[in-house]
């Protein structure tokens, strides 16, 4: 073992191409490689996974390391640990009775989930041990690995074999905090935080004990770090953060820019690029022939790809465009969800067939195309922690308008608050009247070519390439382990 390197594991209920529910996949499945390869010499990061049914199913190469078993309250844990490989990255894979072979990525219930999560972030630091590879820093995500920092502070904290590990929790979607774990956590030798700074219900809560016990807490940006602050979105931990902010700061999520990319995406029918754009005009004429809309450049598409849901703002498009059909718009909508928003998705396509289309699924290239084809994305969020999809569709030209919110007012330039560099559209009114209001402008900016192209052109080379926000993760990295 190379001691001279700085051993830094990152732990994490999803990351592609192994389990993707939402984005934390995404930005799990990329940024650890990206770190490792800042500083290939110096640094030996590695992955750590629950071996879930659906990557079972998904059966990628892996080699057996072996069985290790540790106790947890009065429970044996007996788990299998394998190893695969994602680029140059080692991903672990950890299996044992409480992840189930037969379990989704999550139950949807607390309970269940709690019990997998507790004993996985258990088997986290176990694994390391059976590993003999010291943890310099543990990087871990979300309330799902929360407790694995929790441990370190608590259960082992003084165990020698964990001496100097420092804790770096991610912080992806506050409200999602593990409450209803309890009873797994109890079983499994948790006992409440004695971190009287804490509210009560947050002394024995996932998230928050991971926060309570992390060096650092890093939102996934800037704008999300100071919103968790604030009552309106700091679900009850506002207090405690505002009190600790200094441990607490943001760093914006990055896309993989060699995969999104209109120049050379095999999946979208005619690529394109900043510089020539008509691609995209020919990629536009075919969706809309293949949707049933009249073919015709001059009238705004608006696309969506989105979870149906109400968090996303989805329920604004629906009642917002009802009311909008004085003007040209046509609408592509893409996603699953909430069953009565998708019924009201249904229901604006069949009243509105020639301009209106909704595909209820997960649909991987539908979604390039629409990104592909779009002039208009629309991102309503009523918060939006991170969001990859507006940086997405910049990087397609497809301008967002989106709320004023967490990663997308750190994301999206302003038309026309600065008019020079502008590369979408904000609006601060989080209601019907509000997004109509600011959809009518972009509308009326859509018809001045030459403006609706310098916007396009700023969006197209803004640059969210993973890297840069990769660099920032170092910096605190060792900043702490120094």
């Amino acid at each position: 073992m190379d001691r001279a390197k700085m051993h830094v594991l990152f732990a994490s209920a999803e990351a592609v191409p192994f389990a993707k529910v939402g984005g934390l996949g995404d930005v799990v499945g990329v940024l650890p490689q990206v770190i490792q390869d800042l500083d290939p010499e110096n640094l030996d990061v590695r992955l750590i996974l629950p071996f879930h049914a659906s990557v079972k199913t998904l059966n990628p190469p892996r080699q057996k390391i072996g069985d290790f078993e540790f106790t947890a309250n009065t429970n044996i844990i007996r788990c299998e640990l394998f190893v695969s490989q994602l680029g140059k990255l080692p991903v672990y894979l950890v299996d044992n009775d409480q992840i189930n072979h037969n379990s989704p990525v999550y139950h949807g219930d607390w309970a269940l989930d709690g019990l997998k999560y507790a004993s996985f972030s258990l088997a986290i630091l176990e694994a390391a041990r059976y590993l003999d590879w010291h943890i310099d820093l543990l990087h871990a995500n979300d309330w799902h690995t929360a407790l694995s920092v929790y441990a370190l502070r608590s259960i082992y904290k003084d165990d020698p074999f964990f001496a100097g590990t420092k804790a770096v929790l991610s912080v992806h979607n506050l409200p999602f905090n593990g409450y209803g774990s309890q009873s797994a956590m109890s079983a499994l030798g948790f006992e409440p935080s004695e971190d009287e700074d804490l509210p009560d219900w947050a002394r024995f809560t996932p998230l928050p004990l991971g926060i309570s016990s992390a060096d650092k807490v890093i939102a996934v940006s800037s704008g999300y770090a100071k919103e968790i602050l604030t009552p309106e979105f700091g679900c009850g931990m506002d207090g405690y953060l505002r009190l600790h902010q200094d441990k607490v700061m943001g760093i914006i999520n990055g896309i993989d820019t060699n995969s999104w990319d209109p120049a050379n995406d095999t999946r979208i029918p005619h690529p394109y690029s900043m510089m020539d754009l008509a691609g995209k005009t020919e990629t536009k004429a075919e969706f809309q022939q293949h949707a049933g809309f009249v073919v015709d450049a001059d009238i705004p598409l608006l696309t969506t790809v989105s979870r149906i849901d109400r968090q996303k703002g989805i329920d604004l498009i629906f009642e917002g465009l009802a009311g909008l059909t004085s003007k040209p718009w046509q609408l592509a909508i893409l996603g699953t969800g909430d069953p009565l928003l998708e019924q009201k998705a249904r229901d604006l396509s069949s009243q509105h067939p020639e301009r209106a289309v909704a595909f209820l699924r997960y649909d991987d290239t539908l979604a390039r195309l629409l990104y592909a084809s779009g002039d208009i994305f629309l991102m309503p969020s009523l918060y939006e922690p991170c969001g990859l999809s507006q940086m997405i569709a910049m990087r397609y030209g497809n301008l967002p308008l989106a709320t004023a919110t967490g990663g997308l007012q750190d994301t999206i330039v302003d038309y026309p608050a600065d008019a020079e560099n502008a590369t979408g559209f904000l609006f601060t009114d989080k209601s019907v009247d509000g997004f109509v209001s600011r959809l009518d402008d972009v509308l009326t900016v859509f018809q001045d070519k030459p403006t609706w192209l310098a916007i396009q052109q700023n969006a197209m080379k803004s640059d969210f390439s993973w890297p840069i926000s990769a660099a920032k993760y170092l910096a605190v990295y060792r900043s702490l382990v120094a």
